[in-house]
């Protein structure tokens, strides 16, 4: 049994003639009237009573209509839904991150992602750096936002957006009244730092103090840079953040951009590269466009 055949016996039912139902279909009578009895057939019952005067439903015929029906409808839904997956304007996107990311231009994008796509179920996934990077080579996130990426043949990668970093002192800080600050001017301070285990960015602004010539004395590491602040509000040390995590204001610590050589908090999309579909690229679509 075939789509076809429930369409020209809901034409007929609905006509209750195959002349007419023949003409809605565009179809001629002969072989209409035969993939009727074909179907009749296979169902093993008549579903129409003919005589020369008129075409009537069989009881079973009357049944098999709202069966018929209700398959045509599932079958247009199904279609219709699998043509908006193929076009990326349906289905789920899971999506890796760590929560300080929503303080920059993804916040935005994921905004304007829900109501472009309001058939699109974006999940939200917040979890370290290292975490993304294993969860998306097992299947289970579709796309992550990482800063400083690991150089891996299964990921692909592009720049989301543009940033860089932003020093936090305690309010009251010896450098808290300098309009801007060198990194080796911090050498004897304390600091409070991403997770330099499984963050290749903490590793990169390690790095960073290493060449403005110091080692960090640090006395804290956390997983999330919006942790950072918070940390450095209570007295622990102080910290480099990226600058879209400095808008988020609080009352007992300044920022202070640092002088000399750029430091980077660069953030890049990554997803694999066999999932590479229409839901990802529309979803970077907008990320694009929300950037600064």
């Amino acid at each position: 049994m075939e789509l076809r055949h429930l369409r020209y016996f809901v034409a007929v039912a609905r006509h209750l003639s195959f002349t007419a139902a023949a003409a809605s279909l565009g179809v001629a009578q002969p072989p209409l009237s035969q993939q009727i009895r074909d179907l009749e057939a296979e169902v093993g019952t008549a579903l129409f009573e003919r005589t020369t005067r008129r075409v009537t439903l069989t009881r079973a015929g009357a049944d098999f209509l709202v069966q018929a029906l209700d398959i045509l409808e599932k079958s247009g839904e199904a279609i219709g839904r699998a043509r908006a997956i193929g076009a990326g304007a349906a289905g789920i996107v899971n999506v890796g991150l760590t929560g300080s990311m929503l303080a920059g231009p993804l916040g935005r994008a994921i905004r304007d992602f829900s109501v472009t796509y309001p058939d699109v179920a974006l999940r939200i996934h917040e979890m370290s750096p290292d975490r993304q990077i294993a969860m998306l080579k097992a299947g289970q996130t579709d796309i992550s936002f990482l800063r400083s990426p690991p150089q891996d043949l299964d990921l692909a990668s592009e720049r989301a957006w543009c940033e860089t970093v932003t020093l936090v002192l305690p309010r009251g800080h010896r450098l808290a009244g300098m309009a801007a600050i060198d990194l080796a001017d911090l050498n004897r301070e304390r600091f409070v730092f991403l997770r330099l285990s499984d963050s290749l960015f903490a590793k990169y602004l390690w790095e960073c103090c290493i060449e403005a010539g110091f080692t960090p004395d640090i006395t804290h590491q956390v997983v999330e840079a919006a942790s950072l602040t918070s940390l450095v509000a209570t007295g622990l040390g102080i910290a480099i953040i990226p600058e879209f995590v400095a808008r988020l204001a609080h009352a007992d610590v300044v920022y202070k951009p640092i002088r000399g050589k750029p430091i980077h908090a660069d953030v890049y999309a990554l997803w694999a590269r066999e999932k590479a579909g229409p839901l990802i690229r529309n979803f970077l679509e907008l990320v694009r466009s929300a950037g600064p």
